[in-house]
């Protein structure tokens, strides 16, 4: 039974109770007060034992919510530690991907060069065998020209003295 119920019990007793003249007690039923105190002393017991249950469930609420935040955080940092390690792989990946660009740049920027180095050895070989040609053409021309002359002098000579 539950204790604040049995002090009601207890109270109204009191106020059904006579009160003795010019004094301040009253005249109690012994055998219900009694019956009342007896249910108070089993009741108590088992209300504080009530009180020992909740305060020992609220114990174990506590230690399951500290245990929940410890095991959140544990969970929270390991995420971390995971964010921060894949961090350090893209900045790592980064770093490396800029070096090959870099090194791909060079690369190319040499490949340039030889090739220009390549085509301008070509075109100045080239120059030099069309100089040669050139010059070869140019000789013909004049030693066909010379023996154009030499073939027609005569003629004009001839014509001349005639």
């Amino acid at each position: 039974m539950d204790i604040l119920h049995l002090v009601d019990r207890l109270e109204e007793l009191f106020n059904e109770s006579r009160s003795v003249p010019f004094t301040h007690s009253v005249i109690v039923d012994e055998d219900r007060m009694l019956d009342i105190i007896d249910q108070m002393r089993v009741s108590i017991p088992e209300e504080i034992k009530k009180a020992q249950q909740l305060l020992a469930q609220r114990d174990r609420i506590l230690a399951q919510s500290q245990e929940e935040v410890n095991r959140t955080l544990q969970l929270a940092r390991e995420k971390s530690d995971q964010l921060v390690e894949r961090d350090g792989i893209v900045q790592a990946a980064h770093a490396r991907s800029e070096q090959i660009i870099a090194q791909g740049r060079a690369e190319a920027d040499k490949q340039k060069r030889d090739a220009d180095e390549y085509v301008l050895e070509t075109l100045e070989h080239l120059q030099d065998e069309m100089e040669r040609v050139l010059s070869q053409v140019r000789n013909g021309v004049r030693a066909l020209q010379s023996e154009h002359l030499v073939v027609s002098e005569p003629q004009q000579v001839e014509t001349e003295e005639q």
